[in-house]
């Protein structure tokens, strides 16, 4: 049986994984960004599809935990086709960065992040775009998305930045955690996992809770794109203080004082 890795062998992982994240162009930044908007939006339509299927046979609480379950699909296209959502740009550039003890390194982290998270949106947007069409998605898929959408517009803003806490952690901990498994089943089914709990909580992402809430504007829910601007500040703001806070800067403590 092999050895399970030590702290300090998942650090180093992260930390040669996040040198080749830093060391990657704009350009490949960039579209590695787009393309994880763009299929992430996959696990937001199935679990659209998935509660409304349920939902006239099953009490709404069942229908919530089958489309979790459906949403993980979305986080195992993400992690299985190495694109990148902002918040797996934690762990891995940050113990990086913290290795090089340069101020390029904050530039370059900086720049990263921008990319990526713009990128997020786009590619997610642009996907969006097409499942909006009516007749794209199955009858009642539409009416769920916009449903989903007016939930998290309804979110008190400080709930928002403590459920975004809660995503940026989880996110984060994925990144660790996937240094830790060597199979490609492995990652799979924590890439599921992690993507089930975050729908089921249901936590804020600042991508995936804002390309919901941007699918409420254009199939006519009650949100606005005030929501959406409001959503990603909250959002992000949590989930910068989960991710970077929470996991990546307590994991670079533990490392350096072993």
């Amino acid at each position: 049986m092999a050895r399970a890795p030590s702290p300090e062998d998942i650090y180093d992982s992260a930390r040669v994984e996040g040198e080749r994240r830093l060391s990657m162009s704009a350009l490949e930044q960039a579209s590695t960004g787009f393309i994880a908007g763009v299929t992430i939006v996959f696990g937001i339509v199935a679990l659209g599809m998935t509660r409304e299927l349920v939902a006239p046979t099953y009490a709404s609480g069942v229908g919530q935990l089958v489309g979790a379950v459906a949403f993980g699909i979305g986080l195992v296209f993400v992690v299985i086709g190495r694109t990148e959502l902002f918040t797996e740009n934690f762990f891995d550039p940050v113990a990086a960065a913290l290795a090089r003890r340069r101020l390029a390194a904050v530039w370059q982290l900086a720049r990263l992040w921008i990319l990526v998270l713009l990128l997020n949106l786009v590619g997610g947007a642009v996907m969006a775009a097409v499942f909006s069409v009516e007749g794209t998605l199955p009858s009642g898929a539409h009416h769920t998305l916009a449903l989903v959408a007016e939930e998290i517009a309804a979110r008190e803003g400080f709930a928002t930045v403590t459920r975004g806490i809660a995503a940026g952690t989880l996110l984060t901990l994925l990144s660790y955690l996937l240094h830790a498994v060597g199979s490609a089943g492995s990652r799979i089914a924590l890439a599921w996992l992690v993507g089930f709990f975050l729908a089921l909580g249901p936590f804020d992402h600042v991508v995936v809770s804002g390309l919901h809430l941007l699918f409420g504007v254009w199939l006519g829910a009650h949100v606005s794109y005030v929501d959406l601007g409001l959503n990603l500040l909250l959002a992000g703001t949590g989930n910068l203080l989960g991710g970077l806070l929470l996991m990546t800067l307590t994991h670079a403590v533990q490392v350096r004082g072993s």
